[in-house]
């Protein structure tokens, strides 16, 4: 492949992130009216009333995720081919990353397709929607443990990066770890049903939530810096020194 088009895939695999945070912004919280989300404590009926007013949305934001998700997959190779660049070829950090990534994916359109399921045939029993709606949140909000380790693995690759040009610059290594632990609390909500710690609280979905636009835009952004850097190396460029 030439280099040029190489390196313009890459950075199509970055704005694919881009791509998906903003279809998952407008999935949840626009079509879907998921943001915020109900309180665990409602009754069956409630949740079913929730449900068939929001029907047409869930359905919708459920078939936007379904398009739009896997252009993560791009995203997520493209990190870890940068974590590659750290580690001199295929190693522990860029392979627990890409293998931690492709669960985000199936964490977004799984739980989504549960719900639908609730919301698809308007009628059904307020036990069977409840009990569906449980599973939605419960996997929804539980799963994002599992990212705790993929940020941890970019956080290590950052800080034991020898290059006099670092892939990426430290202060994002220390970010991911920070990040990470507010990431760590979501487990706690198969224990809770109201309070900090339920799918809905504090601890568990609205910092996590913050938590994970922050660290998206400065995934993007150093990707792009990583990537720009990269082409300059392997086309023989003079390596200008980041600024960030």
């Amino acid at each position: 492949m030439d280099e040029k088009v190489k390196f313009k895939l890459y950075r199509m695999s970055v704005w694919c992130g881009v791509l998906v945070l903003i279809a998952a912004t407008l999935a949840f919280s626009v079509v879907g009216h998921l943001t915020p989300p109900p309180s665990p404590t409602a009754g069956a009926d409630e949740i079913a009333k929730f449900l068939a007013e929001n029907r047409s949305g869930i359905l919708w934001a459920t078939v936007i995720m379904g398009l739009f998700v896997p252009f993560f997959y791009a995203f997520a190779v493209i990190t870890s081919l940068q974590i590659r660049r750290i580690e001199g070829g295929w190693g522990l950090l860029s392979m627990v990353q890409l293998t931690t990534a492709v669960v985000a994916p199936t964490g977004w359109v799984y739980p989504l397709a549960v719900l639908a399921t609730a919301a698809y045939r308007p009628g059904r029993d307020p036990q069977l929607v409840l009990l569906l709606s449980d599973q939605f949140w419960l996997t929804y909000v539980g799963i994002a443990v599992i990212f705790v380790f993929n940020l941890a693995s970019i956080g290590v690759a950052a800080l034991v990066d020898r290059r006099s040009e670092p892939v990426f610059p430290r202060w994002f290594g220390y970010l991911n770890f920070v990040l990470g632990l507010l990431l760590l609390p979501g487990v706690f909500v198969y224990v809770a049903t109201d309070g900090p710690f339920a799918w809905n609280g504090l601890f568990t979905n609205i910092i996590p939530s913050i938590a994970f636009i922050i660290w998206k835009i400065a995934m993007i952004y150093v990707l792009l810096r990583a990537v720009k850097q990269e082409e300059r190396e392997t086309l023989g460029a003079p390596i200008v020194p980041a600024t960030a």
